[in-house]
This record gives C-alpha cells, structure tokens and sequence, in this order.
C-alpha cells in the first residue's frame, strides 16, 4: 500500500510538470491558432461544375469569332472551368524569391507554417492573355478536401486538454454559408464533429482522474448551450427554448449569461441527448444558398471542474467554449428576403464585430470593441489574455464562391498575426 501511493504521488507530480510543459507549448504557438479546412465538392456543386465544363463559349452557341479565340478546343475550355482555385504546395514548392512582402504571400515562407494558394478563376478576357492573379498564405494547419474529421480533431485536441488543465479555451468556425462549420464542429453519425470527440476525451480524462486519485478528487462536467439570433440571446435548454422562447438577459457587469440552464451530466450520451435536443430548438432555414442554413450563433460551454478532498490547491476550472458561427453571405446569391433579409443583416453585422475585434488585437489597440455584439461580449475571455483560442476558416472549394471563401481566407490571416501580450510571452 505504501508503494502504491508513493507511485500515485510520483504520478501526479509528474502530471503536474506535464501540465506547465503542455501550456507552454500551447502559448508559443500564439494567442490565436488559426487553421483552413477546404471541403470537397458536394454532388450538387460537381453537378454544376460538369454543366459549366460543357456550356457553349456563346451565347448563341456558336464558337467565338475572335482571332485565335476561335481556335480554342472545347476541351481546353473544360480544363479552364474545371480547374481548381485552390492548390496546397508542399515545402519544396515554396520558390517565392523576393515576394515574402507582398501582401499576397502572407507567411507563405514561414516553413513552420502549412501553406495554401490561391488562384483568380479563369475569365473570357476577349483574347487577351489570360492574367489570373495568385494569393499565397501561411497558417498552423491546412486541410485539404482529402482531409477527414479524424485530422481536424488531432489539431484541436491539444487544446481541449489544455481546458482539462484548467485553462480558458475557445474553438469556433468561421466560413460563408455552406462552407462545411457545422459538419466540422458537429458532424454526424459517422463522421464525428469537434465537438462529441471534446465531449468523449472529456469524460474519459474525467475517469482517469478520479482513478488515479482513488476517490480524493472528483470531477464535475457541466454544460450550457446557447444560441444568439438576431441579437438576443436565448438559452437552448431552457423548457420554452425557440425563437419564441424567452431571452437571457446579458449583465451589462459582466460577459456571462445568467438565469441560463447549467445541466451537469454524468455521461457522454447524456450530452449527446442535450446536444441533439439544442439542435432541433436551433434556428435553420432554407436559402438559395444552402439548404439547411444556420441563422444564428450556436455557443456550447463546457465547465471541467476538479474539486480535491485533500488538497485545496489542485481546485481548479476549465471552460471550453466550441462555437458553430452562422455562415456569411450574399444577398444577392442567397435570395433573403423579409425575417432571412433581416437574419443575414444580424449575421454579417456579429460577424463584422468578431472581424473588427480581431483586428484591434492585432493592432495591440488600447481599447477592444468587444460590446460591439453579443457575440464578441460572450467570448470576451476566450479571444485575449492567456485564453487558448483556435479558428477553423472553412472554405467551399466551388468557383462560384472564390470571392467569399478568399475574404474567409483574409479574415484569417489577419487572426493568425494576433500575438500574445506582453505579459503572458513565455522564456524559453
């Protein structure tokens, strides 16, 4: 018995050495770690690229009559409307000799950095040279439509630890309309999302502890989910949850929801219940632009809470924040019009807020304009200070959406030059 508990004593001195190494590493990475995950073509998007591929180079039908236009093969015309805008250099590839600075090859020669590059779709120039302009970026992690869910959650996995280990975190999805966030975070049955694998690395660090401990600590998992529509609040575990139900009131002293529901749950199917449940009470419509549209902001908390019976100093609290942002969008693609035009101007206008908080972080401003949306003020603690804050830009790959997913990827950059403060810089 002795042995035993000298062995347990050992086991956790060494997992509290684990625990300073592992945030360490997590703040040298940077206050914000930002990852692209482009999506394959849906069948319906290959459908239309097909037609696109097999259209007349008229109107009429008939060939172009200009010069060497006329000459064009209807097969160099497909391979023009096929070709991908989105390429994924390897480290050999990055031959940018001198081009470092330009503003179109952010941290593409950074080798720690996975790269991504981006090409203008083709346009009919009227026989002109073809002049395709290229973007070349740099961020943490790059994710190509031949990556699955499995790859994405091995990057954000070291951060729910760092939210076992008491630490702030926050996860979230940024990307238009059906750019693929909600499968990334949520998922399916099959292919599992961010946010049930967080749930289930949760539960099973939960057990570990309690065992390793021999029942002198115990750990309580706690969830809250919450949906911001149009500016309010509203608490999707709440008995009258919905669009009708009643709204959270925000204190004005403070950047957490109160009255909410806190369900403490005991298992990882009963979060999984919980979460099915917030998702039939969330709002989703139809647009032109995707058929299962998000119209507001899905917040799911979970608080990972160690209280010891012998040891006041090994209390502490984590809180992983995963947030499934609703898409941006064009009017004029989606087609909104009366509660979905009112809808996407709430939307673009939190998603505006978030854009312009990240910018003043990146600018080290004085003052962060965090009031400037309910959004920003619930996520308040997770996007500065020593929180740990990761952000998947989700792209479409189809070139129809070249322009949106190129803001997408804009938006990220500038995330991923977000540095940490002065005063959370670690020695080495």
């Amino acid at each position: 018995e002795t042995i035993e508990k000298k062995l347990i004593c050992e086991k956790n001195v060494l997992n509290e050495i684990r625990r300073t190494l592992h945030n360490k590493v997590i703040q040298l990475t940077g206050n914000i770690r930002v990852y692209i995950r482009v999506r394959p073509l849906i069948s319906s998007e290959q459908q239309l690229a097909a037609t696109l591929a097999t259209r007349p180079s008229s109107a009429s039908g008939r060939p172009s009559s200009r010069g060497s236009i006329a000459s064009a093969s209807s097969s160099q015309q497909q391979q023009q409307q096929q070709e991908e805008c989105f390429h994924f250099p390897g480290v050999a590839d990055r031959k940018i000799s001198g081009a470092s600075k330009s503003p179109n090859y952010t941290s593409f020669s950074d080798l720690s950095k996975q790269t991504i590059e981006l090409t203008e779709p083709h346009r009919d120039r009227g026989g002109l040279n073809p002049r395709r302009k290229k973007w070349k970026y740099g961020f943490d992690k790059v994710f190509n439509p031949v990556n699955d869910q499995a790859d994405v959650w091995e990057g954000a996995e070291p951060l729910v630890q760092s939210a076992i280990d008491g630490h702030k975190v926050c996860m979230f999805a940024y990307g238009q309309t059906s750019s693929g966030k909600t499968h990334t975070m949520i998922g399916d049955s099959v292919n599992r999302g961010l946010i049930p694998r967080a749930v289930e690395k949760l539960f099973a660090s939960k057990k570990e502890i309690e065992r390793s401990f021999a029942g002198n600590v115990s750990v309580s998992i706690k969830v809250e989910l919450l949906e911001i529509y149009n500016e309010d609040v509203f608490d999707l575990l709440d008995a009258e949850a919905g669009p009708k139900g009643q709204k959270i009131k925000i204190r004005l002293n403070s950047n957490e929801a109160v009255n909410n529901v806190v369900v403490e749950a005991s298992s990882q199917d009963e979060v999984q219940g919980v979460l099915q449940l917030a998702q039939q009470r969330r709002c989703v419509k139809a647009t032109k632009s995707n058929s299962e549209s998000s119209r507001s902001h899905l917040l799911f908390t979970v608080r990972f809470e160690l209280s010891s019976l012998t040891n006041e100093e090994m209390n502490r609290q984590g809180v992983l924040h995963i947030v499934d942002l609703a898409g941006s969008e064009r009017l004029d693609k989606s087609g909104s019009q009366g509660t979905l035009l009112t809808e996407a101007k709430h939307i673009n206008t939190s998603l505006s807020a978030l854009s312009h908080v990240i910018q003043k972080l990146q600018e080290k401003s004085e003052h962060i304009p965090y009031r400037d949306s309910k959004l920003t003020y619930l996520l308040r603690d997770s996007l500065g200070g020593d929180s740990k804050t990761l952000c998947i830009v989700c792209c479409s790959p189809h070139q129809a959406h070249f322009n949106e997913s190129l803001n997408s990827i804009r938006f990220a950059a500038n995330a991923s030059k977000v540095e940490l403060k002065q005063g959370n810089k670690v020695d080495v």
